[in-house]
């Protein structure tokens, strides 16, 4: 027989199953408490509430409210980054522009599924604190590394002006402009909008042709 699992009660499970299992509790419970109150008018007991946990379970997990909202923003990251990463290691092509759209249409596909994704991500996260800001900028790093490795040693790509770092400053700039207009809009635009404007910026950055 399976080990009865609910979302308030577990058992046969070990303590750290148990707490793998909160944690992905509270970060969901972050992803929705944080879209629809927002991260400044929403408190401890919303996060917890949503959750169906306490304020000892999640301080056993996170420091306070603002390493939950960074646990969230990484989810979303990451799991944008492994759409990337499998689109970028599936095309088979050696083109550049055909390995840059794929990405973005992955990454774009990733961030657009989920409104709260795109609400916590783009606009909550921003200017919370300088150890965010901080946070976000080493993030935005790890962007243009996967990037360069990508495109590295293909024919028709190049390094941009100035380096990965500050190309990928003014792209994920543009991006989250982009993505935030796009998710006040109504009704919003077709995500294909957001796919053609970020392949387009991203080649003219990475396209060798871009430069002739």
């Amino acid at each position: 027989m399976t080990p009865a699992r609910t979302r308030h009660h577990y058992t046969g499970t070990s303590v750290a199953e148990r707490q793998i299992e909160r944690r992905a509790l509270f970060i969901e419970a972050g992803l929705s408490v944080f879209a629809e109150k927002s991260y400044a008018n929403s408190s401890l007991s919303d996060v917890c509430a949503t959750a169906g946990l306490s304020r000892r379970q999640f301080y056993e997990l996170f420091a306070g409210r603002e390493e939950l909202l960074v646990a969230v923003y990484d989810t979303v990251q990451d799991r944008a980054r492994d759409a990337v990463i499998t689109a970028i290691t599936t095309v088979q092509t050696t083109e550049v522009r055909v390995i840059i759209d794929a990405a973005v249409r992955a990454y774009t596909q990733a961030i657009t599924a989920d409104i709260r994704c795109v609400k916590v991500a783009f606009v909550e996260i921003v200017g919370v604190s300088p150890a965010v800001e901080e946070h976000r900028a080493q993030i935005r790093d790890r962007w243009g590394e996967v990037v360069a490795a990508a495109t590295a040693g293909l024919p028709d790509a190049r390094t941009p002006p100035g380096g990965w770092r500050v190309a990928m400053a003014a792209f994920i700039g543009a991006v989250n402009g982009a993505v935030h207009q796009w998710s006040l809009d109504d009704p919003r635009p077709p995500v294909d909008v957001l796919i053609d404007v970020f392949s387009t910026l991203l080649n003219a950055l990475t396209s060798a042709d871009s430069t002739r």
